[in-house]
């Protein structure tokens, strides 16, 4: 049994996995409502919070498993990328359940756990295959040809797609998190009320900080007294311009490395206009598509162990 930890942003997540993907347990406490009043994510709020909740996480994750320590076979962490001080509380915690046991280590990078959560039984996928991975820190085109690791061909250059988003939410009112929200409030609107720019840049990289700035100038335009009749258009409109930019990227880069098979992973892949729009690609779980550790304990499958003592030298990094 492998046990993950996933602390990298405002998520306290723990999960069993067995060595064929089969998962036991997948434990998630959100700090959403927790972060909600500063309209975003605290670093040192989210950092102490994580204190407070790893311990109960993972027993609460091995009871689920009906497991105990002494039935793990090995440790898993997220190392990077993500906050500095969310990251080294589920390192320090994972260091500490694996030196208790005895136990080796697999220091995890949260992308390519991502990308490891199409690995979990009952339907794992089995690459090569294109895939899309988009979350509020990252979007990315990913061409993965073996399960321990992949190549970037595709990254954006300002705003990541689930940032665009949470501001675009912003922008309309709607509080954080607004991807949900957005998503909601669209169902109500009509996506082509408003043309809002979807930026055509060399490569497959991606841009959306025109995007948000034409929602933005859109949004100062009306008096108050229409904004609020206007908002679901504008949401609709907005949500279509982003869902329109990584369709056609994705698809270009499909095309392009000679792609038979697409898939979505993170956060933002369970925005349902994404995937209306990719009807035939393979999508991440709704359960794993935001930050969790299952995804953690399935990528330790396919990284490299490191065995006491030396991964008491380990440290958490913050950039991808």
């Amino acid at each position: 049994m492998i046990l993950g930890l996933e602390t990298s942003c405002d998520e306290t997540a723990a999960a069993v996995v067995t060595r064929d993907g089969e998962l036991l347990s997948n434990v998630v406490a959100s700090q959403a409502a927790l972060h909600a009043r500063f309209g975003g994510v605290v670093p040192e709020v989210a950092a102490r919070r994580h204190l407070e909740l790893v311990a109960p996480v993972i027993r609460e994750a091995l009871v689920e498993a009906d497991a105990a320590f002494d039935d793990l076979e090995l440790v898993a962490v997220t190392a990077g990328p993500g906050l500095i001080g969310a990251l080294l509380v589920g390192l320090s915690a994972a260091k500490a359940v694996a030196w208790g046991r005895g136990l080796p280590l697999a220091p995890v990078d949260h992308l390519h756990g991502h990308v490891a959560s199409l690995y979990l039984a009952p339907e794992p996928l089995e690459p090569p295959f294109l895939c899309l991975l988009a979350t509020g820190g990252h979007t990315l085109v990913l061409d993965v040809r073996d399960r321990a690791g992949y190549r970037i061909v595709g990254t954006t250059i300002d705003d990541a797609a689930g940032e665009a988003f949470d501001k675009g939410a912003r922008l309309l009112g709607l509080g954080y998190p607004g991807g949900a929200a957005l998503d909601l409030l669209a169902a109500e609107g009509d996506p082509e009320a408003y043309d809002f720019p979807v930026a055509r840049i060399e490569g497959l990289d991606f841009s959306f900080s025109g995007l948000k700035t034409a929602l933005l100038y859109a949004v100062r335009e009306l008096p108050a007294n229409r904004l609020e009749g206007r908002r679901a258009d504008l949401a609709a409109s907005y949500q279509r311009a982003i869902v329109t930019a990584l369709v056609q990227r994705t698809q270009s880069a499909a095309e392009q490395l000679r792609h038979d098979r697409i898939a979505v992973v993170g956060g933002v892949a369970a925005n349902s206009e994404l995937r209306a729009s990719l009807p035939e690609a393979v999508l991440a779980p709704l359960e794993l598509c935001t930050d969790n550790a299952a995804m953690i304990a399935s990528a330790a499958r396919f990284v490299e162990h490191v065995c006491p003592p030396a991964y008491l030298d380990l440290d958490a990094h913050a950039a991808a």
